[in-house]
């Protein structure tokens, strides 16, 4: 009986074979290190594949993914991968990438039971009422839900910044810096929204923390 899902393996030794045609230690060399300057935080959307977005290869880019890009401070799996990321990889840059069209930003605008999700959709629902006033002076439909998935976006970047991990890496003198994107679903373009974190005198006065953790 062939397996229901041969196709998915005929499809990986292709690109396997294909990638160890150009370079035949392709895997070995993989295989034996993961130093990724980037760390990506984005939507789980399948349109949304991080690594081909940015044109990087496998180990070049430390990926966390989940419905809307969220970062909440009670999510150990996301603070588990940023921690992970920014105290054993080292990396540089944190991107949270957003992207129009986003179907969890656009369900949180609704007010369409969608079961177990819209728990987790309140995290963007808040994002869209504490920006309400903005939201609603934009008359166009389409440009109102492209604007609620960027300001997601600089809100999640903030979630990130306001984590002890990040604000004691800055505090040793780490490089790290945190940036918003979004990507374009009917481009295939990537979009800066300006805005760029790299330092604690960046953020609002309540959110800044200093390690109080001393050393015997």
């Amino acid at each position: 009986m062939t397996h229901p899902l041969q196709h998915l393996f005929d499809n990986n030794a292709r690109w396997a074979a294909g990638e160890t045609t150009d370079d035949p230690h392709y895997f070995q060399r993989l295989s034996t290190q993961q130093k990724p300057d980037y760390l990506w935080i984005g939507c789980a959307d399948s349109r949304v594949p991080a690594n081909e977005i940015i044109g990087l290869d496998p180990g070049e880019v430390f990926v966390h993914r989940n419905v809307a890009n969220v970062v909440v401070h009670t999510d150990m799996n996301c603070l588990s991968v940023v921690q992970y990321a920014v105290d054993i990889l080292k990396v540089k840059h944190i991107i949270v990438c957003g992207h129009y069209g986003c179907g969890g930003v656009l369900a949180a605008m609704e007010n369409t039971q969608h079961g177990l999700i819209d728990n987790w959709l309140r995290h963007i629902k808040d994002v869209y009422r504490k920006h309400q006033e903005e939201i609603n002076a934009i008359g166009d439909l389409a440009e109102r839900q492209a604007r609620v998935c960027e300001i997601n976006i600089l809100e999640q970047m903030a979630n990130i910044c306001y984590t002890t991990i990040v604000q004691n890496a800055w505090q040793r003198g780490q490089a790290l810096a945190v940036h918003g994107w979004v990507y374009g679903l009917t481009d295939g373009l990537v979009k800066d929204l300006g805005v760029i974190i790299d330092k604690p005198e960046q953020l609002p006065t309540a959110y800044r923390m200093t390690n109080s953790v001393t050393e015997d």
